[in-house]
């Protein structure tokens, strides 16, 4: 019986290591040089469950915050007003969402 607490305990010590190890760097488990604010997203591997936007899906031609092309890749959108807006970064919506009717009135 003794042998099997043990076993019991050595498996559980693997189990509670392989957990709190720290995760990888998501960039080089998946391949993908990190994203610089305002390049292409074109070549960027995305998740396919994600919702995919495409220019036409958006109400904004151009990034409100860094007027990039929304045809150069949509990473995010936010609603607002019924609309959809797209983004080529999630820090380019952040700065819209502080004040989106300033962004929205000015296009």
């Amino acid at each position: 019986m003794k042998k099997l607490n043990v076993f019991f305990a050595a498996i559980l010590m693997v189990l509670l290591v392989s957990c709190n190890e720290a995760p990888a760097d998501k960039a080089a488990d998946t391949n993908m040089a990190p994203v610089k604010h305002g390049e292409s997203m074109e070549h960027h591997a995305s998740s396919d469950s994600a919702a995919k936007y495409t220019p036409e899906m958006v109400a904004n031609k151009r990034d409100f915050i860094c007027g990039m092309p929304v045809t150069a890749g949509i990473a995010d959108t936010a609603h607002y007003g019924g609309k959809v807006y797209g983004f080529c970064a999630s820090e380019c919506k952040a700065e819209f969402l502080l004040n989106p009717q300033s962004h929205v009135t000015a296009k």
